[in-house]
């Protein structure tokens, strides 16, 4: 099918909504359970937040940089800190440079799984909403049935 064999001037807007205005009227019942279903099937909107999941490995994304220097040795330490921050000092643009790429990487990586967890509970809801509205149409269906078993 292309595009052209959708897009019609006939019949025209006008008719059919003449045409529309002679459908009966929907029952006042089934458009409320109508409206219900769509009230609960609308998407919900995005958390600002990040996931719980996702904020601990969102804290150290970037790689480029490390937790202050420490020592616990007590002559030394304070040597060794020292020694740890003049080369953190030194080389931290060819550390940056780097990992670079992996900082992008994990990026890339947190907001594909960001999605993956929106994605997934948007369905889970979906799922939940239909489930409901079959588990209800179920039991439509089964009190109707006892009721023409009982007619018999």
């Amino acid at each position: 099918m292309r595009p052209e064999d959708l897009l019609t001037r006939s019949p025209s807007p006008e008719r059919l909504a003449e045409e529309a205005s002679r459908l009966p009227k929907p029952d006042p019942k089934q458009e409320e359970e109508l409206r219900r279903l769509l009230t609960a099937s609308e998407r919900a909107p995005a958390e600002a937040e990040w996931p719980p999941l996702l904020q601990a490995p969102r804290m150290k994304k970037d790689t480029r940089y490390a937790e202050p220097a420490t020592s616990h040795r007590p002559i030394v330490g304070p040597v060794l800190v020292t020694a740890k921050r003049a080369f953190r000092l030194a080389f931290q643009p060819f550390i940056n440079e780097v990992l670079r790429r992996q900082v992008e990487f994990n990026e890339a990586i947190l907001d594909s799984l960001a999605q993956l967890y929106e994605h997934q509970r948007e369905e889970s809801r979906t799922q939940a909403a239909w489930r409901r509205e079959v588990m209800s149409r179920l039991a439509t269906l089964e009190s109707s049935r006892e009721k023409g078993s009982r007619r018999r």
